[in-house]
């Protein structure tokens, strides 16, 4: 999802968003930066998920779905990448006040970013008068309410709330709130289908700073990092029900980090970044196929594995994790994980946002705000120059050229080219601050947040 800030010492994101606080920040709150939820395993294996407690309500609104092509599903892109397929031509240039802002809404303080699906925008939001987690659907043509599922919870402030971005399907809609509750609802209509509670139901340890895991749908199968009583699960999306658990003999526990979806040797299987390290686990049964502790993060795991080729991942962190480049190795029962290189933070390091694979090379924005281009073999290609510097906020790529938006509400348009940075168009449309929830791009429409606002913008050419 997202990284964290040494200096603001707050989460984004996302993932995903995630989304965090820093270290020194941790150390010396007052306030709990860790609630355990822990709770039995009441539904039993492979059993139908269980429900949360607290009664749902869904409440409809005036919104209309836009006549707008394009989607934007879940977290990074439809195909979990970061990078725009939607042709909409876009303008390759800005007016000085940026492109035209077509709406705005205010929302729950949080990191939670949209996806975008058929005319609607979802997100996953806090309503802190109501104490209600709540899940909302809105216009893409003008940012009204078109309904909310809604149910009772208490959260008090960890800097912002929500974090995640929820995962849309035709038939489907799966989010998670800052608690680690999971609903599913219909995607036109909000009805819920069903909710299952992750700390009673796995004795999952509600991450600092909140969930910040964003959900990655396969194949009408949920699956998570959970931690506690399992590292990894599947549900099917269409009943809730439990399909395979990983087994977590060291208990590791939810991090930030989303999964990524890893190919290897004509076989499948799901990477993903627990408390303790890394682990790969088998698509179809949710064997561990491997495990490592080369990488882990002790006080926030944010970004997700970047996948950049057939059993090779790249890993990145804050709090002076740097990255690292992977590749898996062997076969069977012999199958590992072999670092090949390993890259100091002021070389590259990501503690928010995860960088995009584009064009065989790497892009990210580096801990001390330059985006930054990679080879695959860890030498520099080109970086921005300390003039243009972006601080913890997300991008994304389309069309050649990457939007990047800081942590005060600047947007920068530049070409996502390896020969050299190239600005496009800079303007400032959000008021900040920690304006750091991912983007979405669909039809021609960017939507972007900060602390307290979402905003679309008009991106399309004339």
């Amino acid at each position: 999802m997202a990284g964290i800030s040494k200096s603001s010492l707050v989460p984004a994101a996302v993932g995903g968003l995630a989304v965090l606080a820093l270290a020194g920040w941790m150390l010396n709150s007052r306030l709990s930066l860790k609630e355990r939820l822990p709770g039995e395993d009441q539904a039993g294996g492979g059993g139908p998920a269980a429900a949360a407690q607290g009664a749902g309500k869904l409440t409809k609104g005036p919104g209309e779905p836009a006549d707008l092509r394009g989607d934007w599903p879940r977290f990074r892109g439809a195909n979990w990448d970061n990078l725009v397929t939607d042709p909409t031509p876009l303008a390759k240039t800005w007016p000085e006040n940026g492109p035209p802002r077509l709406w705005s809404v205010e929302v729950g303080e949080g990191f939670a970013a949209p996806a975008i699906w058929r005319g609607r925008v979802y997100l996953m939001d806090y309503d802190r008068a109501a104490q209600e987690d709540a899940l909302r659907c809105l216009s893409l043509a003008d940012g009204r309410e078109i309904w909310r599922y809604s149910y009772p919870a208490k959260i008090k402030r960890d800097h912002g709330m929500s974090r995640t971005i929820p995962s849309v399907t035709e038939n489907y809609t799966v989010a998670i709130s800052p608690k680690c509750q999971v609903i599913c609802v219909d995607s036109k209509e909000g009805a819920l289908k069903w909710r299952l509670d992750l700390p009673q139901e796995f004795g999952t340890e509600i991450p600092p700073w909140y969930a910040g895991q964003c959900p990655y749908v396969e194949n009408d199968r949920l699956i998570l990092g959970v931690g506690g009583k399992a590292l990894v699960v599947a549900v099917d999306c269409l009943t809730g029900k439990i399909l395979w658990r990983s087994a977590n003999p060291s208990r590791w526990q939810m991090t930030h980090s989303s999964i990524a979806p890893l190919s290897f040797q004509g076989g499948r299987q799901y990477v993903y970044c627990g408390s303790g390290g890394l682990a790969g686990v088998n698509s179809e049964d949710g064997k561990i196929l491997w495990t490592s502790t080369d990488w882990k993060i002790a006080i926030a795991n944010v970004p997700t594995p970047l996948v950049v080729g057939e059993g090779r991942f790249f890993l990145s962190g804050g709090y002076n994790a740097g990255s690292l480049m992977a590749r898996l190795a062997g076969q069977g029962d012999t199958l590992k994980m072999e670092t090949e290189y390993r890259l100091e933070s002021k070389v590259f390091g990501a503690e928010q946002q995860t960088p995009i694979f584009y064009q065989g090379h790497i892009f990210g924005v580096r801990p001390d705000g330059q985006l930054v281009c990679l080879g695959l073999d860890g030498k520099i290609v080109r970086q921005s120059g300390p003039a243009n510097r972006f601080g913890k906020g997300p991008f994304l790529i389309a069309q050649g050229m990457i939007y990047a938006l800081d942590d005060n509400g600047n947007l920068t348009l530049a070409e996502a080219s390896i020969s050299g940075y190239r600005q496009l168009a800079r303007a400032k449309v959000l008021e900040g601050p920690d304006a750091w929830g991912p983007l979405a791009l669909a039809g021609g429409r960017l939507i972007v947040r900060d602390l307290y606002r979402m905003a679309c913008l008009d991106v399309s050419a004339k």
